[in-house]
């Protein structure tokens, strides 16, 4: 039933931006028409066309295909984020490319490793490289389509926007073997770890030039969140263990300083002391990372506080002030946000818990009721009164849709296991392709594992024997250490200034750093922690982890479900 309901709202929502909106990039849906916001390339019509695979609708695959070739152009004159180049076009037209044999495209020769998607994903791909042409390593966040990095472009990015490429560019260096794309995504990587603090915590905006952290409050959401994601997916799909054991050291801090009582707040990276304590609808993607790290018990507790949250508003609003139990000023919305119903679908893959199932309906009805309009979704302006307003971003149909539709169809093809595949040839060499283990970016774009190994590298063969492809099916995060790949000369961690200035979620302006720091050395995190998120101000002068259980939180928090353990 539930599954039905999921397929006639994104086939709602993708017939009102076809019908309203194609070819701008997005569909507003009270107004009934387009407009360009990342890029002008079509971003929906790129975004969505994995969904209708997973829905099984192979006519309007081949016919989206089809249009996606014909014209979608980059050789334009604009300036375009590069991380949501890369997740959203880049990873859509790569998770299209590999799609395209199992959706009744006729393929050429050669593929996976050649294709028309495939080229193109290439000359997105080259088009983004100059941003990575940085004394660190790490990208700028804007590129011209044309021209490179513009003239004047800020040096400061968030973390996420430096981490988060790996699964795409790794993917494009397997299929068509050239491993440029693959090093400098992990130069990247490698880089902002490089950079951590003595505590191996990390910030939230550094400077690509210099390496200086320009916004030092460490947590697991905005701005940093798919860092973390990455690393786990990465060293899963490419089989690069120094990835995971970058995850398995940050960890540790991560639950000392970040994590109270289940949820994670925000801290110096110096020194850890508290300077937020929200929860970020963005951080709802963590329990999908336990659960693939098999940490299935604190993934259950902590996506059961993050659905209390969405019950007590109908929808999860983008932050939340966890003492005060409320949404701070102008920071109440919910754009249709994906990352709570993707942890639900990692949970429940790996539990069949049915509560879950009723997590997600929650989820599904409370979209049906608010955000429906007559030609689409429309983003949620404010949880507290259910205002509506005039956008649905791409990732509605790229991620929420489907998400929601992968939880409740537990017999989807993307559910394979390894106990079924195909064995594909390309020239002389065998891969299993079509077996599982699908690792989705950060997008929701999924890439099939088996098909890079179908590919030979310029340098290096990256491929796995037949037998291996099935082992690595079967526990894709397993540790494979007769296929490392090529390794990255690490540089010497930089040094950090011991300094917190007050920050917020993005990078400061220059006045704001000259500022006196709310922090000074003897600052002490268990006797008062200072908030300042807009105009909320929140003092705290109890020690944090008792402030988590007065009154006004316990009614946040949900029992523990009898199979939790304490």
């Amino acid at each position: 039933m539930y599954m039905e309901e999921v397929r006639g709202m994104f086939y709602h929502a993708y017939g009102g931006y076809m019908k309203y909106a194609y070819p701008y990039d997005e569909l507003r849906p009270l107004s009934c028409d387009g407009h360009d916001t990342w890029g002008s390339y079509s971003l929906t019509l790129v975004d969505a066309l994995d969904t209708l695979a997973i829905m099984g609708n192979k006519t309007e695959f081949q016919r989206v295909v089809k249009l996606i070739t014909d014209r979608v152009k980059f050789d334009v004159d604009i300036n375009v984020s590069v991380f949501e180049t890369n997740i959203r076009i880049l990873g859509g037209l790569l998770s299209g490319h590999l799609m395209s044999k199992k959706m009744g495209i006729v393929v050429e020769d050669g593929w996976p490793c050649a294709g028309p998607l495939l080229r193109m994903s290439k000359d997105v791909a080259d088009r983004l490289l100059p941003a990575f042409d940085t004394p660190t390593g790490m990208p700028y966040g804007t590129v011209n389509f044309k021209d490179g990095v513009p003239e004047g472009e800020t040096p400061v990015t968030c973390t996420a926007g430096v981490g988060t490429y790996i699964i795409e560019f790794g993917t494009l260096s397997r299929l068509t073997g050239d491993p440029v794309y693959e090093e400098v995504a992990m130069r990247a990587l490698h880089a902002i770890w490089d950079h951590r603090s003595s505590i191996n915590l990390v910030g939230n905006h550094i400077d690509v030039l210099t390496g200086r952290w320009a916004a030092q409050d460490s947590g697991i959401g905005a701005g940093i969140d798919s860092y973390f994601e990455y690393l786990v997916k990465g060293a899963a799909l490419l089989q690069r263990p120094e990835l995971m054991a970058i995850f398995n050291e940050a960890r540790p801090a991560i639950d000392k300083y970040l994590r109270h009582e289940d949820w994670y707040l925000w801290a110096t990276m110096t020194k850890g002391y508290v300077t937020m304590a929200v929860f970020q609808s963005l951080e709802a993607y963590w329990p999908g990372v336990l659960t693939l790290m098999g940490d299935i018990n604190s993934a259950q507790r902590i996506v059961f506080n993050y659905h209390q949250v969405w019950k007590q508003f109908g929808f999860t609003p983008e932050f939340y002030s966890i003492p005060q139990a409320e949404a701070p000023v102008n920071r109440q919305g919910y754009p249709l946000r994906p990352e709570l119903v993707e942890s639900l679908m990692y949970l429940y893959q790996a539990t069949k818990d049915d509560r879950i199932l009723e997590m997600g309906a929650d989820i599904l009805a409370s979209i049906q009721h608010t955000a429906k309009t007559d030609c689409g979704y429309a983003s949620v302006k404010n949880v507290n009164d259910h205002t509506i307003e005039n956008r649905m971003e791409s990732f509605f149909l790229a991620e929420t849709t489907k998400y929601l539709f992968l939880l409740f169809d537990s017999e989807n093809w993307m559910h394979n296991n390894g106990g079924t595949g195909k064995i594909h040839k390309v020239g002389s060499r065998e891969c299993i392709i079509e077996a599982g283990g699908y690792v989705y970016n950060s997008e929701a774009h999924p890439v099939d594992p088996g098909a890079l190994a179908c590919c030979h590298t310029k340098e290096d063969d990256w491929s796995l024997s037949v037998s291996d492809q099935v082992a690595l099916i079967l526990d894709p995060t397993a540790p494979w250490l007769e296929h490392k790949g090529n390794k990255m000369n690490k540089e010497e961690p930089a040094k950090i200034v011991e300094e917190c200035e007050e920050t917020q979620n993005k990078p400061p302006a220059q006045d704001e750093l000259d500022k006196e720091a709310v922090w000074k050395e003897d600052s002490s995190e268990d006797i008062i922690n200072t908030v300042k998120e807009n105009e909320n101000v929140l003092t705290i002068t109890q020690p944090l982890n008792d402030v988590i259980r007065v009154k006004d939180i316990q009614q946040v928090v949900v029992s523990e479900p009898d199979n939790v353990e304490k």
